[in-house]
């Protein structure tokens, strides 16, 4: 469906969208306000160093329109601290989310948790005489899959990591002229300190 003739879903669906932005206090805080002030929820939040100790990367899941989601993009890059963001949502990425689940068991049941976690190539990385604690990596189908197959079992605990996601490929996200800007800002602020 189209609003308007102008190419745009209306339709609801997951968009993923990673954005690449200082490594600062305050950055994330800026980040999900913009959400809250939106009224847009987030699925799924992650965010971690690059191999560039300046630079954090974001991935960020949520549920809406096309156009909401070109909404979110636009305003991210309002953020002084945003340096590229990019929607993946229609190019051929890797996500993965990682979960950790801890199951009761007994005797008879140890056995049906080992065989699942061999059928999801999922590993088991606690013991007690009670429990088990399984580590699954995967998309989020797949965790959901497992988890289902856990559920009668008795899933005790479980935490999700949330969603990474990388472009396949040549898709990369670049931090394409960041090093300008930051020389930009310096000069601008010794340009202010003479005028002052």
């Amino acid at each position: 469906m189209n609003q308007k003739g102008q190419g745009i879903d209306i339709m609801k669906r997951t968009h993923t969208l990673t954005a690449l932005v200082e490594n600062k206090p305050g950055v994330l805080n800026r980040v999900v306000s913009l959400f809250r002030r939106r009224g847009f929820n987030i699925d799924s939040l992650t965010v971690g160093r690059t191999h560039t100790p300046e630079i954090s990367r974001m991935t960020i899941v949520m549920e809406g329109d096309d156009l909401e989601a070109q909404k979110v993009e636009k305003n991210l890059y309002k953020l002084v601290n945003v340096i590229h963001v990019e929607q993946l949502t229609e190019k051929q990425t890797v996500m993965r989310d990682l979960a950790l689940i801890k199951v009761s068991v007994d005797g008879a049941r140890r056995h049906e948790v080992t065989q699942l976690c061999d059928i999801f190539r999922a590993k088991i990385v606690d013991v007690s005489p009670d429990s088990l604690i399984v580590e699954i990596t995967g998309t989020e189908d797949k965790i959901e899959s497992f988890t289902e197959m856990l559920r009668p079992i008795g899933i005790v605990e479980m935490v999700r990591a949330g969603v990474i996601a990388m472009g396949r490929g040549g898709e990369v996200l670049t931090a394409n002229g960041y090093q300008a800007r930051l020389q930009s800002l310096a000069s601008a602020g010794k340009n202010l300190k003479s005028v002052v």
